[in-house]
């Protein structure tokens, strides 16, 4: 996973030069090196330099005097700037990690649907579909068993049947524990001997 969040580059020269005001290599009250200078001894265009200056500017760090050139005016919110910069950049990880992470878990949650899918076609066509049922029970509306957990209502014990997954507003909860909630217009994966989805049925249905 690749956790890198790189900031423009005119943020990154804004970032150094702010390092370097904080540290006390660049001091109040003095003048920065015009733009030109700055372009050469960072790589990068003067408008690039003018957008980093710009930057520390709006942050009250320098004040960029027309005519005369970038003067450095506070130490201390330069300090404050690298303080919030690393900030904002650990929040963008952590938003960047969360995004993959999402987007890993919807494909997982995909992948897991297809095997599921897989599994009732091939159970279909087995030989022991005789003897072992693969099927989806929908939660009906006022359920009696709404707002309770598997094993508060001994789910097990009272239809041997077994819950594989849950779904649930367009997502797959799979292999549910036995603390999982039924809630209305869930659709329980259900797997157990022959028998089982009619006893299900009965068990959800009865007042």
């Amino acid at each position: 996973m690749n956790n890198v969040v790189t900031p423009p580059v005119y943020a990154q020269i804004a970032h150094d030069i702010a390092n370097r005001i904080a540290s006390g290599e660049l001091k109040e009250n003095t003048k920065i090196l015009g733009r030109s200078v700055m372009s050469s001894e960072y790589g990068v265009s003067p408008e690039t330099i003018r957008r980093s200056f710009k930057l520390l500017a709006d942050m009250k760090i320098v004040e960029v005097q027309k005519n005369s050139g970038v003067v450095v005016i506070s130490k201390e919110k330069a300090k404050d700037y690298m303080i919030n910069f690393k900030r904002v950049n650990d929040y963008e990880i952590l938003k960047k990690q969360l995004e993959d992470l999402t987007e890993k878990r919807n494909k997982l949650n995909e992948q897991i649907e297809e095997i599921i899918n897989q599994m009732f076609r091939l159970n279909k066509k087995s030989n022991y579909e005789a003897v072992i049922h693969q099927f989806e029970v929908t939660i009906p509306r006022e359920s009696w068993i709404i707002g309770k957990t598997i094993n508060e209502v001994m789910f097990w014990q009272n239809t041997h049947g077994t819950v594989l997954a849950i779904k649930r507003n367009n997502r797959l909860i799979m292999s549910p524990g036995p603390y999982a909630v039924f809630e209305e217009g869930d659709v329980f994966i259900v797997t157990g001997e022959e028998g089982v989805e009619k006893r299900i049925e009965k068990f959800i249905s009865q007042k």
